[in-house]
Formats: C-alpha cells, structure tokens, sequence
C-alpha cells in the first residue's frame, strides 16, 4: 500500500468504505482488507468487545503476532537451509578433493 501513487482500490472494512492507493494490485488489496476485516469482525464478536477501536487493536495485535511467528518460522527455516547448503557444500567440495588424489 502505498500513500500516494497507484492505482486506488475500493475496500469494505467492519462496514466502512475506504479507498486504498497501491501498487500490489487490486485482488491482493482486496485480500489485505478482506483479513483485517475478519480479524475486527472476530475480535468484536468473539471477544464481546463493543467500541470498533478497541477490536481494531485487538485485531492489529492478532495480525501481527501472525507475522511475528511467520518470521521466525521462516528464520528456522532460513537456518536449517543454511546448514543443509554447508554440509551438502562440504561433502562435494571432500568429494572432488578425492578425485584429485
């Protein structure tokens, strides 16, 4: 999402209208809005919270401990790759050094 720029897409947020201008394109702003309108909608209902800004933090602070576990997930991920580069890296490098003996 950008602040200027791009082309503006109309989104339906917990009932209000707002027009987003962004460069992702129109499906993926459609995607953004349609999940943070789920997680307010959860956060009031599911949580019995009446003010929207109250469900509103609550829905930002679901979304990005959403994020926060993706990151570390790809962290672990990124580590084992790294480590599994090395050992197989090494083990061809033993290899050809073989050879030349």
């Amino acid at each position: 999402m950008t602040a200027d720029g791009g082309k503006a897409v109309r989104v339906t947020i917990f009932g209000e209208d707002y027009q987003i201008r962004t460069d992702l394109g129109e499906e993926y702003t459609r995607a953004c809005a349609l999940h943070v309108d789920e997680a307010i909608q959860e956060a009031h209902i599911g949580s019995h919270i009446a003010e929207v800004h109250k469900a509103a933090i609550l829905a930002a602070m679901k979304i990005t401990d959403e994020l926060f576990r993706a990151r570390r997930e790809q962290e672990v991920l990124e580590r084992a790759l790294r480590e599994r580069l090395t050992d197989l890296t090494e083990r061809v490098n033993s290899a050809l050094d073989g050879e030349g003996s």
